[in-house]
C-alpha cells in the first residue's frame, strides 16, 4: 500500500551489474541486508560518535547511532506510506564512510587530502559500497540499487547546486573525486532532490543525534537538567514530566523528558510532510525529485528551536574543554599516520600492497603528481577504514613508541 510518490520496488532502476531478482526479498531489502553484512558496517561498532570509543561503554558509537537513525526512518516512512526498506537501507549506509574519531577524523583527513581530490564521508560511503567492499565474485562493492546510491549521495540534499550551501558543490568539476567517480559510472542526477525515502533518512539522522547527544552529554556531566530546561522545547518536556510524575528520580526524569523531545521531533516531521504532500500532490517519485526543496523537513518554528539546541550542544558538548583535548590528541594521530604511510607504503598490510602496486608507486617514480595522488587515495581508504581502537594501536606501534 505504498503511495504513488514512494519508490516502488518493481520500478527500481536496477543495479550497475545486472543480477537476477530474489525470490523472497525486494531489491531494497537486499540492499539493506548487504549493508548490514558488510565489513564497513561492522567497523562502525568501534568508531566515534562524539566520545572516542574507549571513553565509556554507555556512550553512542557510530553503529548505535546508525541503528537509531534506521529505526526513526522506518517509523516516519511507514507512517507516510513510503518504502520503509529503502529508507532503512539509506539510513544504515549513511555513515559507512566515517573515518575513526568522528568529525574530528574527517576534518583532519579533509585537510590532508586537499591536494589529492578532497575527502567527504558521504562520498567515501559511496566508494565503500561501490568499490572497497570486495566479497562478491562478480563485482567490487555491494552492487546496490540506483535508488540507494542516490540516497547516500544526496544525504544532505542535491550534491550539485548553484544556491550555495556547505554540503553542495557548484559544478561536477568540484565534486569530491569519490563522488565524481561513482556519478561518472552511473548518473545519480546530483542536481535534483533525493527520493522522499532518502529525505526521511536524512531527517532521521538529525532526530537521532539531537536526541541521543543530550543523553550522552548529561551522562558525561557536560551539562545538567537545569541547563536543558532553559532551552526551547526541552524545558517544556521536563515541565510536563514534573507535572505528571512529581518526585521522579533523576535517571527516569531525564529519560521521560528526552523521549518526549524525541516524540516532538518525529511528530513534527510527519505533520509537516503530510500537509505538504497533500497540498502539493506529487504523483511520482520524480515529482518529489523535481520539487523546489525537500518535502521532508521540520516545521519552521521547530527548526529555529533546534538551531538553539545545536548551538548549545556545539558550545557545551562538541567544544567542551575535555572534548577539545581529545580532539587535539586524535588529530595528531591522523596527522602522523597519513604521511607515514605516504612515505613508507610498504607499512600497509599485505592485502593492500596490490592496491599500492596498481597505483604504480612501488618501483615507480613516486614524485610524479599522478603517482602521489593515486597513493594518497589508497592511504586514505586504509586510514579512513580504521576503527578508533585500531588507529590508536597503529599510532602506538608505528609512531608513539618511537618518540
Amino acid at each position: 500500500m505504498l503511495k504513488p510518490y514512494a519508490c516502488q520496488p518493481g520500478e527500481s532502476r536496477g543495479r550497475l551489474h545486472p543480477e537476477s531478482m530474489s525470490t523472497f526479498r525486494s531489491p531494497f531489502q537486499r540492499d539493506r541486508d548487504r549493508i548490514i553484512h558488510s565489513s564497513a558496517f561492522r567497523r562502525l561498532k568501534h568508531k566515534t560518535q562524539v566520545f572516542v570509543e574507549h571513553e565509556g561503554d554507555y556512550y553512542r558509537t557510530r553503529l548505535t547511532h546508525t541503528i537509531e537513525v534506521a529505526q526513526v526512518a522506518r517509523t516516519i516512512a511507514g507512517t507516510l506510506g513510503l518504502n520503509t526498506d529503502l529508507a532503512e537501507a539509506v539510513a544504515l549506509a549513511h555513515d559507512l564512510g566515517h573515518p575513526p574519531f568522528g568529525h574530528t577524523g574527517e576534518d583532519a583527513l579533509a585537510e590532508l587530502m586537499k591536494p589529492y581530490g578532497g575527502f567527504d564521508h558521504n562520498a567515501q560511503a559511496l566508494r565503500i559500497v561501490t568499490k572497497l567492499e570486495k566479497h562478491y565474485a562478480g563485482f567490487d562493492g555491494l552492487n546496490l540499487t540506483w535508488e540507494t546510491l542516490e540516497g547516500i549521495a544526496k544525504h544532505n540534499g542535491p550534491a550539485i547546486s548553484d544556491k550555495g550551501g556547505s554540503h553542495s558543490f557548484p559544478s561536477r568539476e568540484e565534486l569530491p573525486y569519490a563522488l565524481a567517480e561513482v556519478d561518472a559510472a552511473w548518473d545519480l542526477e546530483l542536481e535534483t532532490n533525493a527520493s522522499a525515502e532518502a529525505q526521511v533518512a536524512a531527517v532521521a539522522d538529525d532526530v537521532a543525534y539531537n536526541h541521543h547527544d543530550l543523553h550522552d552529554g548529561l551522562r558525561a556531566g557536560l551539562f545538567d537538567e537545569d541547563d536543558l530546561c532553559e532551552l526551547p522545547v526541552i524545558g517544556a518536556c521536563f515541565a510536563e514530566v514534573d507535572k505528571l510524575h512529581p518526585g521522579l528520580d533523576r535517571t527516569r526524569r531525564q529519560h521521560e523528558a528526552l523521549r518526549r523531545v524525541f516524540g516532538v521531533m518525529v511528530e513534527d516531521v510527519i505533520a509537516v510532510a503530510e500537509n505538504r504532500l497533500t497540498s502539493l500532490g506529487p504523483q511520482s517519485v520524480d515529482d518529489i525529485r523535481q520539487m523546489d526543496g525537500p518535502i521532508i523537513r521540520f516545521s519552521k518554528p521547530l527548526y529555529q528551536s533546534l538551531k538553539v539546541l545545536k548551538q548549545f550542544l556545539f558550545e557545551r558538548m562538541y567544544r567542551a574543554p575535555s572534548v577539545v583535548v581529545e580532539r587535539k590528541r586524535v588529530t595528531e594521530m591522523i596527522n602522523a599516520l597519513f604521511p607515514l604511510f605516504m612515505e613508507r607504503p610498504e607499512l600497509l598490510p599485505e592485502e593492500w600492497q596490490e592496491e599500492v602496486s596498481r597505483a604504480r608507486i612501488l618501483g615507480g617514480d613516486c614524485t610524479r603528481p599522478e603517482s602521489k595522488q593515486a597513493l594518497a587515495r589508497v592511504v586514505l581508504d586504509y586510514v579512513a577504514g580504521m576503527t578508533d581502537r585500531f588507529a590508536i594501536q597503529e599510532y602506538d606501534r608505528l609512531v608513539g613508541r618511537g618518540r
